[in-house]
């Protein structure tokens, strides 16, 4: 079951896209190339500055695990973690063939 991964980052420096731009290009370079990375894009908050997003598919949770413990991207990842303004933030999802199901429970 494939696996959704958003990545949300936030920067208060309105120039820094210079510094980040460089980091989050070879972070994405990377992960195109580890087992089980499907695809990724990235997108920037229009309603609240300096706030980016990243969401990637990987073919499991194991994948983007190995991934995301790996030395590399650790080493990336401190060099992005002095430029934000708040820790980053991770949310995992899978998903849903047929929708979401609902859970019905028995009225007494």
């Amino acid at each position: 079951m494939s696996v959704c991964v958003i990545v949300k980052r936030k920067f208060e420096d309105k120039n820094i896209a210079s510094k980040i731009a460089p980091l989050i290009v070879r972070l994405r370079s990377q992960a195109s190339i580890q087992p089980g990375y499907i695809t990724d894009q990235a997108f920037a908050a229009l309603d609240s500055q300096g706030e980016y997003l990243v969401v990637s598919m990987w073919d499991t949770i194991d994948d983007w695990n190995n991934w995301m413990n790996s030395e590399l991207r650790q080493s990336i990842q401190r060099q992005i973690d002095e430029l934000t303004v708040e820790d980053t933030e991770y949310r995992y999802y899978k998903t849903i063939v047929g929708g979401i199901v609902p859970k019905f429970e028995a009225v007494l």
